[in-house]
């Protein structure tokens, strides 16, 4: 694996901007996604869902194996952390409601971890063409969801979820 040296905006950036980054970015195959958790961040660009995650208390996601993937993993008030079962989650609110209103939500994750809580995997890890690359992308078990992602460096990956109906990409950075 190479090092590339692409620079992430701190605070964020435009959409546009947002693409030409990760468009200069090289392929992050599977077989070089390195397994483990990766602690995620979104990457402002004016999405309506911008604050969502961060706001709810998305730490990122794990890669245990190709076939093996925790797509959302939470940390409740305690520190936690806990993989979640994406169908549980609203996702058709994200964006429609503003951010700073899941922080209650967030505050009471330790409750309600048992009905949101997944020991099992909900994605799969595989290598799909996007933009004309061919890098690793996650796609999800039971939603019309694929995070698509290309390798800043050894420890950073930026993505972009490419959900249906979603009309503005949603980018977010996952580093171990």
């Amino acid at each position: 694996m190479s090092e590339h040296t692409a620079t992430l905006p701190a605070g964020g950036c435009t959409v546009e901007r947002a693409w030409e980054i990760f468009d200069s970015l090289p392929a992050a195959p599977v077989d070089e996604v390195t397994t483990g958790r990766w602690c995620g961040e979104e990457l402002p660009t004016g999405h309506p869902m911008d604050g969502t995650l961060s706001e709810s208390g998305w730490y990122g996601k794990q890669f245990d194996a190709p076939d093996g993937v925790h797509p959302l993993l939470f940390t409740d008030e305690r520190g936690t952390v806990f993989a979640v079962d994406p169908r549980r989650v609203p996702l058709s609110l994200a964006g429609k409601i503003p951010a700073h209103w899941l922080r209650p939500v967030r505050n009471r994750l330790r409750a309600l971890a048992p009905l949101l809580r997944t020991r099992k995997p909900t994605a799969r890890l595989r290598d799909i063409e996007y933009r004309g690359v061919v890098s690793a992308a996650m796609v999800y078990d039971h939603l019309p969801i694929i995070d698509h992602f290309r390798r800043v460096d050894d420890e950073t990956l930026l993505g972009v979820m490419d959900m249906r109906g979603l009309s503005e990409p949603y980018f977010f950075v996952l580093r171990r």
